[in-house]
């Protein structure tokens, strides 16, 4: 890494099953093809290490959310690239990493509900429907679109392929690459 690589961090946000991991995973690979530091942070494998202890309540995610933003930060800081890929359904809350970051892009990884509901790989929709999980995104607790992301990106419209280069054009136009 050059001195003159900062780091930065992409955060994707949307309902789950919307895509953010499969985009990730994507921006990962081009950034590591690039020859930068990157480092992917997502729900299903930072959860058990970051919080634990956290369930799904308001309170439990924002905890567990202000934690994965102080990780990110404390990696873009030291010239990382950190692809942040959590549902994280409150403005408040996206707005806190991004006053705590500074290096920060917000991506709205769109997806209709009943896309999100179809595609359900973890079967989770299908629980919750049926009364089994609580506090559910999207289903019985509230996703909060973002109103000024840097960009959107549509996983019911786009191939992730695309998806991933929208992305980069706009980490370029900002001048992060």
């Amino acid at each position: 890494m050059g001195c003159d690589e900062k780091g930065f961090v992409i955060w994707l946000t949307g309902l789950p099953a919307s895509g953010k991991s499969t985009v990730a995973r994507k921006l990962v690979e081009i950034f590591r093809d690039m020859g930068r530091k990157v480092e992917m942070l997502d729900g299903d494998s930072v959860r058990p290490w970051l919080s634990p202890e956290a369930g799904f309540t308001r309170e439990d995610r924002t905890r567990h959310l202000r934690r994965v933003a102080y990780v990110s930060h404390l990696l873009a800081r030291n010239g990382v690239v950190v692809i942040a890929s959590f549902v994280s359904p409150y403005r408040d809350v996206r707005k806190m990493a991004r006053d705590l970051i500074k290096d920060f892009i917000e991506v709205y990884v769109k997806c209709p509900l009943e896309v999100c509901i179809e595609r359900d790989p973890k079967g989770l929709y299908r629980r919750a429907l049926a009364g089994e999980i609580k506090h559910m995104t999207g289903i019985d607790d509230p996703y909060e679109e973002p109103e000024n992301p840097e960009v959107t990106v549509d996983t019911s419209k786009m191939t992730p392929e695309e998806c991933a280069s929208k992305v980069l054009s706009i980490v370029r136009e900002l001048g992060y690459i």
